[in-house]
């Protein structure tokens, strides 16, 4: 039986995140598909931000099979520009080398402006972002790692992105179809690292990379710990798989539909892995 769904409320009394708890060893995180931006923020935005278009776009729809098989879903409502969860609190680059977006955001994912000039957060307000937003949101993803583990003696994370298949700023050319991230294989057992890729390597349906341009951000790294008995992998999907990549970024039920098996099996992988 499924646990009761916790909902979490700052002081404002608006949610922060939903977590579903699920009775597997494996954990979905979703944490950019929040579009929530606080009235405290959005008169120092520029107005083509308040549309929020570098979203993880419907991707708990997408993924709404994953309650079915038995996963915990972490879901959090406020949007990647006020702050990024998956960037560490301190700001580092996950790429270095490379045009990175920041733990609060100052650019779009084509390299604009987000905020009206001058109105860019200074470092006390992203103190106060990360405790606000940032902390609770790992505070719970921590928190239900390590329920499953006492519960099943393992627990396994996925990290679910999205992102249009062309952004020259981030990177050349053409993304993948699906990219999946290990941190070249550090946040995972190899034998999970390798029922993954059997996954892709099975189809032919669409095109993949595994630790690519994308091994995984922030969340992968940090709480992907095999020598802990937590392991994580990311994938990194570009909208096109199951979505239109212009405005108003539409759901697009045909591509949804043929990608929706593909992505059942990689879900199944992951929660029916164990350890040798």
């Amino acid at each position: 039986m499924t646990l009761p769904i916790q909902r979490h409320a700052p002081s404002t009394g608006s949610n922060l995140f939903t977590l579903h708890r699920g009775t597997t060893p494996l954990l979905i995180s979703f944490p950019h598909v929040g579009t929530a931006i606080p009235e405290q923020f959005r008169h120092r935005l520029v107005e083509r931000a308040l549309a929020v278009e570098d979203t993880d776009w419907h991707l708990e729809r997408l993924y709404s099979f994953a309650r079915g098989l038995g996963a915990s879903l972490l879901v959090p409502a406020t949007s990647r520009y006020v702050i990024d969860l998956n960037r560490p609190s301190d700001n580092q680059p996950m790429y270095p080398g490379q045009n990175n977006t920041e733990l609060c955001p100052t650019r779009f994912f084509t390299g604009e402006p987000l905020y009206r000039p001058g109105c860019e957060p200074d470092a006390t307000e992203i103190r106060e972002r990360v405790a606000t937003w940032w902390q609770p949101y790992h505070d719970a993803l921590r928190g239900e790692l390590s329920r499953l583990r006492d519960a099943h003696g393992h627990a396994v994370l996925f990290d679910a992105h999205s992102i249009k298949g062309e952004l020259p700023w981030l990177f050349p050319g053409l993304l993948p179809d699906m990219n999946i991230g290990t941190v070249s294989g550090s946040a995972c057992d190899p034998s999970l690292r390798q029922a993954v890729e059997h996954v892709f390597a099975s189809q032919s349906a669409y095109s993949w990379v595994l630790d690519g341009r994308f091994k995984g951000g922030h969340i992968t790294r940090s709480y992907g710990r095999p020598a802990e008995r937590i392991h994580a992998v990311q994938l990194e999907m570009s909208w096109r798989a199951y979505m239109l990549e212009s405005p108003p970024y539409a759901w697009h039920d045909e591509r949804a539909q043929a990608v929706t098996p593909l992505l059942e099996r990689l879900v199944a992988a992951l929660r029916n892995w164990a350890p040798q």
